[in-house]
């Protein structure tokens, strides 16, 4: 307990009437002084105990309770710090002040830690706001930061009017450290599938002189892209296109210098996701009939999707002599479609066609150098592809998953889903398809309507996903080149959408079948896929076989774990894997390769290494604190000092000592009691009367 003695003045009357009448008393008293009236100074005394009695003095006496100061230690546990060996210096450096204000009654610390996050980096002053809601201004000593001076929200830092104490800095690492890494400076997150997109990024490297040329690599997707030699701060573009709809993941590293703090900023990720644009399709009809307006309806109603359509109207049994270049409402554009513009397309849909001359030999084989290049061609077969106008007979029988036995069967029947289209994804999991287990034992039958005609052929390449009467092949898919070929071999898909003995999913078929053709990773039969669920990273290998087989790991860090395929479905296999930190996780079985992202692909805390005092120094000079490098220097000596003083010197830091207290009593005593007044009040005044009586 501490006592304090003060003086209090509490005048009885309104301040402005209390001024009044002491001006008008303090003239009198002079004007009686400046003429000599006789007995003035009794009357100056009487005029005195007046107004004192009016200001009514009282004499206040606290009873204080002192209350120790408070130091702030924040403390940089950021990932960071984990670089070299500023975590052992950092935990030193706590561990020496806290014995150096330990035992010292009028003095506490608090200690608060910042972890820092991958997206948002280290938020040191929203640690301090947070600790600050609890400590009143007048007992805050000093706030202690111990970090390697890279802070991520500088914009929440306070200036002098609003830090009432000495911030001090303490950092963690050596002057002078170097590092060299990989800046993007832009990037895209969005781009069209079939066109091109530029990075622009720069390798830093403050250890070299500007325009040292050092290598950088590339890859796009895990494989490898580009390698590039590329001066250092210089701003370099990388181009490249996108190939495929879905995200595509792009890293850059920079080759490790052997003295730099560390290669973890060496590499840099970066996910566009890749969106088609209008898709452009053609459709050609070579004889008008029922399904045809089923084709036409499913591409109209895709607002993605820019159709070209022609049909040959004359039917195949009229023969009259009419010349080719007549039988079309508008002339046949077959040099523009099938050479000019024919890459401009991404499908190409040939229904019910037929050889009729329309289109000559040479524009069908450009078709055929269509497909081998990449693109899509899906045929929908009537009962001509048996006869001898068959398109089998032109340069497309190159490339058709079959080829006719010249028959088509006139009979009901129910497509069914063959062990291979229960593993491909363009037909497994099709509504009323029926199933079978893991084994390739099914256990029902499709429930969809039935189909009137079937062109009978033999299968010569590719998967046969449907099969129709007496188990004969019925839908096809093939690969030919760097494209896909399609192919129905029945004009009666339209029956479905017609709701022909309960329908069946037409429309999803159509659908999944032009987007396999258009290259859609989810409609992919031998593919490695990649599922994040909080920090369970699950992966699905799906293939058109049972072949077990293992995936491996690759975490941010460069852990590798090898893990065996369970399988769970008629060719699908999985396995689970737990991830212990955010980044980009690499998943391989030896052919695919799959990255999949958890969180953010770069690390905020790692896009720059080395230690500095130009984020954070500023704010220590602006409240007094000092800048101490505890990696070349050593942690520094911790002194008290009184408000006003220097708060920093060289090898030392200071707490401000604000001798806080809590007031727990006061008394107060009146100086001129009111009987003690009246009495020097009323003897003045006779005093003066006697003396001016004489």
């Amino acid at each position: 307990m501490a006592d304090a003695v003060g003086l209090d003045i509490e005048p009885l009357l309104n301040p402005w009437a209390f001024g009044a009448i002491a001006f008008v008393a303090v003239l009198l008293v002079g004007w009686g002084l400046r003429v000599g009236a006789s007995g003035i100074a009794w009357r100056a005394f009487a005029v005195a105990v007046f107004l004192l009695t009016l200001a009514n003095p009282t004499l206040v006496r606290e009873t204080r309770e002192p209350r120790a100061d408070v130091a702030v230690l924040v403390v940089d546990d950021s990932a960071s710090q984990g670089v070299g060996d500023r975590a052992k210096i950092r935990e030193r450096v706590l561990a020496d002040l806290q014995a150096s204000m330990q035992g010292r009654s009028d003095l506490e610390f608090r200690i608060v830690r910042t972890q820092g996050t991958r997206r948002r980096g280290t938020r040191l002053f929203d640690a301090i706001s947070r600790v600050r809601g609890d400590i009143p201004d007048h007992r805050l000593a000093a706030i202690v930061a111990i970090t390697d001076g890279q802070v991520h929200d500088t914009d929440a830092a306070p200036d002098r009017t609003r830090l009432p104490a000495p911030f001090h800095l303490v950092l963690t690492g050596r002057r002078g450290e170097d590092d060299r890494r990989i800046v993007i400076e832009q990037a895209p997150t969005f781009g069209m599938v079939g066109h091109t997109v530029g990075i622009r990024f720069r390798v830093e490297d403050a250890g070299v002189p500007a325009g040292t040329v050092v290598p950088v690599s590339v890859l796009v997707d895990g494989e490898p892209f580009r390698t590039m030699n590329v001066p250092v701060q210089r701003n370099q573009e990388l181009v490249f296109e996108l190939t495929r709809a879905g995200e595509t993941i792009v890293e850059i590293e920079v080759a490790e210098r052997s003295d730099e703090l560390g290669a973890v900023n060496n590499r840099v990720a970066h996910a566009i996701n890749a969106v088609r644009d209008r898709l452009r399709v053609l459709l050609v009809s070579g004889t008008p009939h029922a399904g045809e307006r089923t084709w036409r309806s499913l591409l109209k109603a895709d607002p993605a999707v820019d159709l070209v359509h022609f049909t040959v109207l004359r039917p195949s049994e009229k023969q009259d002599g009419t010349p080719v270049r007549e039988l079309t409402l508008i002339p046949f554009p077959a040099r523009e479609l099938f050479e000019m513009k024919i890459d401009g397309f991404d499908l190409i849909v040939l229904d019910h066609y037929h050889r009729r001359g329309v289109v000559p030999r040479v524009y069908l084989a450009n078709i055929v150098n269509y497909v081998r290049s990449g693109g899509a061609l899906l045929v929908a077969s009537g009962p001509m592809f048996a006869g001898r106008l068959s398109i089998a007979a032109t340069p497309l029988g190159e490339i058709l998953p079959s080829s006719p036995l010249g028959n088509v069967i006139e009979a009901g029947f129910r497509p069914r889903i063959t062990e291979q289209g229960f593993r491909h994804p363009v037909t497994a999991g099709l509504p009323g398809g029926g199933e079978m287990d893991r084994d390739g034992i099914r256990i029902s039958e499709a429930s969809w309507g039935r189909w009137l005609r079937h062109v009978e052929a033999d299968t010569r390449q590719g998967d046969v996903l449907f099969e129709g009467v007496g188990g004969r092949p019925l839908l096809m898919l093939a690969r030919i080149g760097d494209g896909r070929v399609a192919q129905l071999l029945s004009d009666h898909v339209w029956l479905w959408s017609r709701g022909y003995e309960g329908g069946g999913p037409q429309a999803e078929l159509l659908r999944r079948l032009a987007h396999w053709l258009m290259k859609e990773p989810a409609l992919e039969e031998n593919d490695l896929r990649a599922t994040v669920t909080g920090k369970r990273i699950e992966v699905i290998r799906r293939s058109m076989d049972d072949i077990a087989m293992s995936v491996t790991m690759t975490a941010p860090g460069g852990h590798s774990e090898t893990r065996e395929l369970e399988r769970i479905g008629i060719g699908t296999h999985t396995a689970a894997f737990e991830a212990d930190r955010v980044g980009l996780y690499r998943f391989s079985d030896g052919d695919l390769v799959r990255l999949v992202a958890l969180g953010d692909l770069n690390d905020l805390e790692f896009a720059r290494l080395p230690t500095t005092a130009d984020i954070v120094g500023p704010v220590a000079q602006a409240t007094g604190g000092g800048v101490f490098w505890a990696g070349d220097d050593g942690t520094p000596a911790v002194r008290r000092v009184r408000p006003g003083r220097a708060a920093a010197g060289r090898g030392w830091l200071g707490l401000r000592a604000n001798e806080s207290h809590d007031v727990t009593g006061v008394h107060t005593t009146r100086l001129l009691p009111e009987l003690l007044a009246l009495v020097l009040l009323l003897g003045s005044a006779i005093l003066a009367w006697r003396r001016e009586a004489d």
